[in-house]
């Protein structure tokens, strides 16, 4: 086993865009990741949290090589120091890199459970599927199944096992417990955290923040299609301050417990992208800066943040009134 806390995964300035067609013939490139930075190291859990459309599902994708042919993929991906190329992602994928993927339509309708289960690159693992099953509270009859005599909950469990199944240094759970009960839920985290305590690693992508940040080591927090920020998990339960990205201040004081406070405006679409920070146009604090140049990663008080004016006390800056 290989020591924790060394880097597994490393991505640097990563850009995702689409080939689309708008009028007749006529294409263009929509870009919906840019710029995005993570890194993930063995024995630990890191959280990627983010409204919807900011990127985070792509980027699982784009780490598996299972993004459409329309998709032109720039930056660097490395696994255990190497650059993940097309060939790389091909062979190391369902084997060294696991999936628990958002939808339970993953699951071959023509399939037994159990084959899937088993899969079709390694040895069958009969104790260990046994236990994960009952560690689920999934019938003992459940590889004789198929897809379609599973209910919803069931169908969402058998994915997580899927994965969990392999021998993966890496696992990208993709919103991997909607569906299930909370004590499920729970327990599908219990194993994750189990198998970072080994040394491997989890990617963990979720709208649920309350419960990543009982299990996860780091949040990643994405907007637009970029990272904004990375922190320490305990940050969260430490309160707005300990953050640093006004963006995931606002996701901290939107959580039930701290009053459901909105701020105004939208995250912007893909095609229609700001100049400048990309939060910047919903942001009280912005300046002239934010508005004309994207900022880059920088390390704050043992996080990352993606902003200008982050060392400055808000009520100090000179805030930008521009259109």
């Amino acid at each position: 086993m290989e020591q924790k806390d060394t880097t597994l995964l490393e991505i640097h300035d990563l850009s995702v865009s689409f080939r689309m067609y708008e009028h007749g013939l006529k294409q263009t490139d929509l870009q919906v990741i840019s710029e995005l930075h993570l890194t993930v190291s063995r024995g630990e859990i890191v959280a990627v949290a983010g409204s919807s459309g900011s990127g985070k599902s792509l980027l699982a994708s784009a780490i598996l090589g299972i993004l459409p042919e329309n998709a032109t993929v720039r930056g660097h991906i490395h696994y255990q120091g190497e650059e993940l190329t097309a060939a790389r992602q091909e062979q190391l994928r369902g084997t060294e890199i696991a999936l628990v993927p958002q939808s339970v339509s993953f699951l071959d309708p023509l399939m037994k459970i159990g084959a899937q289960l088993d899969g079709h690159r390694r040895p069958r693992q009969t104790e260990k599927r046994k236990n994960l099953l009952r560690r689920f509270g999934l019938p003992e009859k459940t590889p004789q199944l198929y897809p379609f005599q599973l209910s919803g909950g069931m169908a969402r469990r058998v994915l997580v096992s899927t994965a969990l199944i392999t021998d993966a240094q890496l696992l990208i759970a993709d919103e991997p417990t909607p569906g299930m009960s909370l004590e499920q839920a729970l327990e599908a985290l219990r194993l994750f955290r189990e198998m970072a305590d080994e040394g491997k690693a989890v990617i963990l992508i979720t709208h649920d923040i309350d419960l990543a940040i009982a299990f996860a080591d780091r949040v990643a927090v994405f907007y637009a299609g970029t990272t904004v920020e990375t922190a320490p998990a305990s940050d969260f339960q430490n309160g707005s301050k300990a953050l640093r990205h006004p963006y995931t201040k606002a996701l901290w004081n939107a959580l039930p417990q701290n009053g459901f406070q909105p701020i105004e405006g939208f995250q912007p679409y893909a095609g229609a992208l700001p100049n400048g920070c990309l939060f910047a146009p919903r942001c009280p604090y912005k300046t002239r800066q934010c508005m004309e140049n994207n900022p880059p990663i920088r390390e704050v008080r043992g996080g990352e943040v993606r902003c200008w004016q982050f060392e400055h006390p808000c009520d100090e800056r000179e805030v930008y009134h521009g259109t």
